[in-house]
């Protein structure tokens, strides 16, 4: 596993949708394992993958080949149900973000009901955080949340930034100030705060700036600007313009 400076931002890059246009054919190209490998040798400091219960996008073989890729930290997200906590257990990734997972939805949308979800949870963070795991929790940055978070004994936050990517004029203020305000929360109790969703080039570096925040996951925008400049580039463009910032 690389050795970061605790002071910089790192970068996770989500490779889920290079496995979503290989699975469009069939077969094995593009291969998630050969992203995983440029991501590494791009500047990213960690892998996000998303096993979804209808594995849209990465599948179960993906992970062992993803995990054996790369040296990289790997960020299994994944839903709060029985099956994925077994994948998890069984693949022993550096961290495992619980989030919210409905199959009707094209990607996450909205954070996990932490708060609202007590009881279930709790099992799941607990024989995670027994086998190793470091949990974090993807909800909207809000004080109850991170209550919960606090409650449930996860050590990591990310804060769903889709409403602050999709937020038009005044509007953009007022949510970048919200992820402000809850990350210092998160940070002040003893959570390490995370962000991801909808980050762009053109939006990213306001986030970025916000100096409790540790990680930032980002993936389909990424994987889409690959296709026309490739993906080792569009990583260090990202990675640039995050440390402009800090």
């Amino acid at each position: 596993m690389n050795v970061h400076n605790p002071s910089r931002l790192r970068l996770g890059v989500n490779i889920d949708h290079v496995a979503t246009i290989r699975n469009a054919r069939g077969g094995m190209h593009p291969d998630p394992a050969r992203a995983a490998q440029i991501v590494a040798q791009a500047g990213g400091d960690g892998i996000t993958v998303h096993l979804r219960e209808d594995r849209r996008h990465i599948r179960d073989e993906d992970l062992f080949r993803v995990f054996e890729a790369t040296g990289l930290p790997i960020n299994l997200e994944m839903a709060a149900t029985d099956e994925m906590l077994e994948i998890a257990l069984r693949h022993a990734p550096h961290a495992a973000c619980i989030v919210p997972e409905r199959r009707e939805e094209r990607t996450t949308e909205g954070g996990l009901d932490a708060a609202g979800q007590h009881n279930r949870l709790a099992p799941i963070v607990a024989r995670l955080t027994d086998a190793g795991i470091r949990v974090s929790l993807f909800i909207a940055p809000e004080p109850r949340q991170i209550e919960a978070a606090m409650k449930l004994g996860a050590p990591v936050v990310e804060f769903h930034t889709g409403e602050y990517a999709h937020a038009e004029g005044e509007q953009v203020q007022l949510e970048l100030r919200r992820i402000v305000d809850m990350a210092a929360l998160a940070a002040k109790n003893g959570i390490e705060p995370h962000a991801g969703h909808g980050l762009t080039y053109d939006n990213v570096q306001p986030i970025a700036a916000i100096p409790q925040l540790a990680e930032l996951n980002i993936g389909h925008y990424l994987i889409g600007e690959a296709i026309f400049c490739g993906l080792d580039v569009s990583v260090k463009k990202m990675r640039a313009l995050m440390d402009e910032v800090r």
